[in-house]
């Protein structure tokens, strides 16, 4: 994805909103908004928003077990279901 071809002036979007709307659905790419020359938003469409909200969710999942397992704060498999079975047990 290339975002210099992506890149419009905040005077763009108030005069092409509706345009802008329409592209950025049919595109599936984001579109930066500058504002006195620098970047300040970023606008997508709101299933590729979805995506990547999915994708961060999926990634800190991982994260956070990698972390565990360097942690030493895992337990086998077997372990846990055997626990969970003798609780089952027990009431």
């Amino acid at each position: 994805m290339k975002l210099s071809s992506q890149i419009k002036p905040i005077s763009y979007l108030k005069a092409h909103a509706a345009d802008i709307v329409r592209n950025l659905s049919a595109q599936g790419e984001p579109l930066v908004i500058t504002q006195n020359g620098e970047a300040k938003v970023v606008m997508q469409d709101i299933e590729s928003y979805e995506q990547t909200q999915e994708t961060l969710a999926l990634l800190k999942m991982l994260a956070l077990g990698m972390r565990q397992i360097e942690e030493d704060k895992v337990q086998p498999a077997e372990d846990v279901i055997l626990r969970l079975r003798n609780r089952g047990k027990q009431r």
